[in-house]
């Protein structure tokens, strides 16, 4: 599942389709989305239309994975699953060569920055190689990482990780322009 084009030069890597986009074939647009599309705008694009126009989104797998056997949210694709998606993604991310990648959630975060916690790396951004980058970027690509939008997601129930949320909305912000110029 991915919707976008050849010339974008951002990209944003989730866990899995949901439920909604599997039956809309466009990422992120169930609530979780609508989420996402707020933290977006508020990191400076207009509206929902030019997040998309502007952003390369795909996921971790290609399929959904299904319901959590308990029924409470969407499971989380085991590593076999991911394992059989990657070199897809890989082959995505070399036609793209996307100067910014934005991780979403710890599934994605593992695959950008392995070993990380999100804890410790939202609101920062970093090299490939997962080297902070305090100032302006002097290298080809960038990685911001942000919390899954889900509402499944209690990371964001306490108030320490809303401010890092905004910390990294705000370098996010400062990132776009950098990695999209023409946008």
């Amino acid at each position: 599942m991915f919707s976008g084009h050849a010339g974008q030069r951002i990209m944003l890597v989730g866990q899995a389709p949901g439920p909604v986009e599997h039956d809309q074939t466009r990422p992120f647009a169930g609530r979780a989305g609508r989420q996402l599309m707020r933290w977006l705008i508020r990191a400076g694009f207009r509206d929902e239309d030019d997040v998309r126009d502007r952003i390369y989104m795909t996921a971790m797998t290609t399929c959904f994975p299904g319901r959590r056997p308990d029924g409470a949210g969407d499971r989380r694709p085991s590593p076999a699953e991911v394992a059989l998606c990657a070199p897809w993604l890989d082959g995505v991310i070399s036609m793209l060569n996307p100067r910014l990648i934005i991780p979403i959630g710890s599934l994605a975060l593992e695959r950008f920055l392995p070993g990380r916690r999100l804890d410790d790396v939202i609101g920062a951004a970093y090299t490939g190689d997962g080297v902070s980058i305090p100032g302006a970027p002097e290298v080809d690509r960038v990685l911001v990482p942000l919390p899954h939008p889900s509402g499944q997601s209690r990371w964001l129930n306490d108030p320490a990780r809303v401010a890092l949320l905004d910390r990294a909305i705000a370098r996010l912000s400062d990132l776009v322009t950098w990695a999209d110029p023409g946008g």
